[in-house]
């Protein structure tokens, strides 16, 4: 008798993000989709924004449940939008993984807590105040930007939504969170000394916005932001995931070889993996 297909798309993906040997001085990451990634660096393990739901409004399954994230040691969140602050995901991730910590927007800690059943495993980001955490041993430095998701939506409480300088080992990775440009951005970030910029491209327009659907940089905001925050490397997120919210990566590939053939790019296969080696100075 035949089995069913499994309803997740790479179920084995948990087993190799531990087998990986990460160099010292180097971070390994994967890729789970939109906003979603797995950063390794030594023996640490860090989630961004893990959206492992399973909907019928996504173009791709999930790569695997929720508690098979056993092995998770950060798992940040930049803001309390369905594909970031995913409410199956969190309860699941903080359930197999107990050792884990929450790093969320000071605004929705409380409701990172609610979903992972505990305030004291959650620890508040506030815009330019960096966050220093011993992990395994291993010092990992956070440094919390604003982000402008179309509005800054400044609450008493601070910026609900946030991009994340992870400094680890000595490679810094920028996730921008959901954002567009705004003044001060790129002066705040190029001081980090980025490695890798991890930023979206799907845009937004007119329509989308009246719909409901809020947007981000779209690849030639995210090419210039790149360039100008001197990241070594800058890899493409936030496309591929909900139909009519998405733009092809080739868009973005194309303008930064005709205007800037000088920055590397990288465009991370569904699940795949890039291990960025080397350091740079902060």
């Amino acid at each position: 008798m035949q089995s069913e297909p499994s309803p997740y798309a790479a179920p084995s993906l948990i087993a190799e993000i531990d087998a990986e040997v990460v160099p010292p001085g180097a971070v390994a990451l994967w890729w789970l989709g939109q906003a979603s990634f797995v950063l390794k660096a030594r023996d640490v393990i860090i989630y961004i924004d893990p959206y492992l739901q399973r909907s019928a409004h996504r173009l791709s399954p999930p790569p695997f449940p929720p508690d098979a994230v056993t092995h998770a040691d950060l798992v940040l969140v930049t803001h309390d939008h369905i594909d970031h602050v995913d409410p199956d995901a969190l309860p699941g991730i903080a359930a197999a993984s107990p050792r884990a910590r929450f790093i969320a927007p000071r605004p929705i800690c409380a409701r990172v807590a609610g979903l992972v059943g505990s305030t004291e495993r959650v620890i508040p980001a506030v815009a330019d105040e960096p966050l220093t955490l011993m992990v395994r041993g291993t010092p990992v430095e956070v440094r919390p930007v604003p982000a402008r998701h179309e509005e800054f939506d400044l609450t008493d409480q601070g910026y609900p939504y946030l991009g994340y300088s992870v400094r680890v080992d000595g490679v810094c990775v920028h996730h921008s969170g959901d954002t567009i440009p705004y003044e001060g951005q790129i002066e705040r970030v190029r001081a980090h000394g980025v490695d890798v910029a991890l930023l979206p491209i799907n845009g937004r327009d007119f329509f989308r916005t009246r719909s409901g659907t809020i947007g981000n940089f779209d690849y030639r905001e995210a090419a210039e932001f790149a360039v100008q925050i001197g990241a070594a490397v800058v890899v493409p997120m936030h496309y591929g995931m909900f139909r009519g919210n998405t733009v092809p990566p080739g868009y973005f590939v194309t303008y930064l070889h005709e205007f800037h053939p000088e920055q590397a790019v990288h465009i991370m296969g569904r699940f795949g993996k890039y291990v960025h080696l080397g350091r740079r100075a902060p």
